[in-house]
C-alpha cells in the first residue's frame, strides 16, 4: 500500500484518548492506503519521545516542530492522516486544513482518561489530568470543530464502529 503525495483522504483530529490511531490505522486498513502520525513524524525528527521535546527544548520548540510535520503531511501523504492533539491550535495549521477531509474523533473526559490514563505520557497532562484535559478541550474544542467537516463521538462502541461512522460521514463507504 502506498499513498502518493496528498491531499489526505481522511484528516483525524481530536484530544488524548479519542482514537485517532487506532482509528486512523483501521480506516487505512478499509480505504487500502496507508496511515501516518504527525507525532511519529515528529518523534522520528527529533530522535526522541515528545515528552522528552517538552522537557528538554519546551513546548515552543515543540509546537515548531509540530506545524512542519503537519505542513509535511498534508503536502506529501494521500493516506489516513492523524494530527496530534494540539496541531489544531496553530492558525496557520488550520487554514491548510480548509477543505480537506477532516473528522474530529471527539470523545467525553471518562472514556479519555480510562483509554489515555492517568499515567501515561502526555506532557500537557502531567498534573492534574482531569482537569487539564477539561481545560484543553475548552480552549480545542470549537478549533476541532472549526475545521472539522464532520464530528463522530467515539465514546462508545468499537474503534471498527467508530471508522464505520467516519466512512459514513465522509460519503467514503464505496471508495
Amino acid at each position: 500500500m502506498t499513498a502518493p503525495a496528498g491531499p489526505p483522504a481522511v484528516v483525524l483530529v481530536g484530544p488524548p484518548g479519542a482514537g485517532k490511531s487506532t482509528v486512523g490505522r483501521i480506516l487505512a486498513g478499509r480505504l487500502g492506503t496507508d496511515y501516518r502520525d504527525t507525532d511519529a513524524d515528529i518523534e522520528a525528527a527529533a530522535g526522541k519521545p515528545i515528552p522528552e521535546i517538552f522537557i528538554d527544548e519546551g513546548e515552543p520548540h515543540f509546537r515548531d516542530l509540530e506545524r512542519t510535520a503537519v505542513r509535511e503531511a498534508l503536502a506529501g501523504h494521500a493516506g489516513v492522516l492523524s494530527l496530534g492533539g494540539g496541531a489544531i491550535m496553530d492558525a496557520a495549521t488550520r487554514v491548510l486544513l480548509t477543505g480537506l477531509p477532516v473528522v474530529f474523533l471527539d470523545v467525553g473526559l471518562h472514556a479519555a482518561v480510562h483509554r489515555v490514563g492517568l499515567d501515561a505520557p502526555r506532557p500537557l497532562l502531567a498534573v492534574n489530568p482531569r482537569q487539564s484535559w477539561r481545560e484543553l478541550m475548552e480552549a480545542r474544542r470549537p478549533l476541532y470543530t472549526e475545521v472539522a467537516r464532520a464530528v463522530v463521538a467515539t465514546d462508545e462502541g468499537t474503534p471498527e464502529d467508530v471508522a464505520e461512522a467516519v466512512l459514513d460521514a465522509l460519503q467514503l463507504k464505496d471508495a
